[in-house]
């Protein structure tokens, strides 16, 4: 009889197990990854443009005070442009984008925005662009401006 109670309860436990572990995969692919540490010199972030293709985002993972904060570095024709990995309405959910295809989309709202005309924006839902400079083939961002954003991490 105690056998029988034991394989009775057992099923069931291995339910809530798997359950559970579902459950904790699901939350740990809501959140946004961490990629590379950028390279840092004094005051600046400094990407080698040599290494950006076009229209193709790199992304970097800039710590600071125990935050990650994630933004994404692309060619599009001769600009190099730089944004945070996070949307000005639906940062909170801390999901940032998916990139293909020549585009990124905001994974709470799914709104897809071509790399060629991001610049440009719509709605209240838009990558939140981080401004940088060109100078002697390296695109250099003021760590500043990325501290500034911690707020959406």
């Amino acid at each position: 009889m105690k056998t029988g109670s034991r394989c009775s309860a057992e099923p069931g436990g291995r339910s809530l197990f798997i359950l559970l572990l579902a459950s904790l995969f699901l939350l740990s692919c809501a959140r946004q990854p961490a990629y590379p540490e950028p390279p840092v010199r004094e005051s600046d972030v400094v990407i080698d443009t040599h290494i950006l293709a076009h229209e193709k985002p790199v992304f970097y993972t800039y710590h600071y005070h125990g935050k990650k904060i994630n933004f994404f570095v692309f060619r599009t024709g001769e600009k190099v442009l730089s944004f945070l990995d996070a949307c000005a309405s639906c940062y909170s959910a801390k999901l940032g984008y998916r990139t293909g295809d020549g585009s990124v989309t905001c994974r709470k709202c799914d709104l897809r925005y071509s790399l060629s005309n991001i610049e440009q924006g719509f709605g209240s839902c838009f990558p939140i662009a981080i401004d940088g400079r060109l100078r002697d083939g390296e695109y250099l961002i003021p760590v500043s401006r990325l501290q500034a954003a911690a707020d959406k991490f």
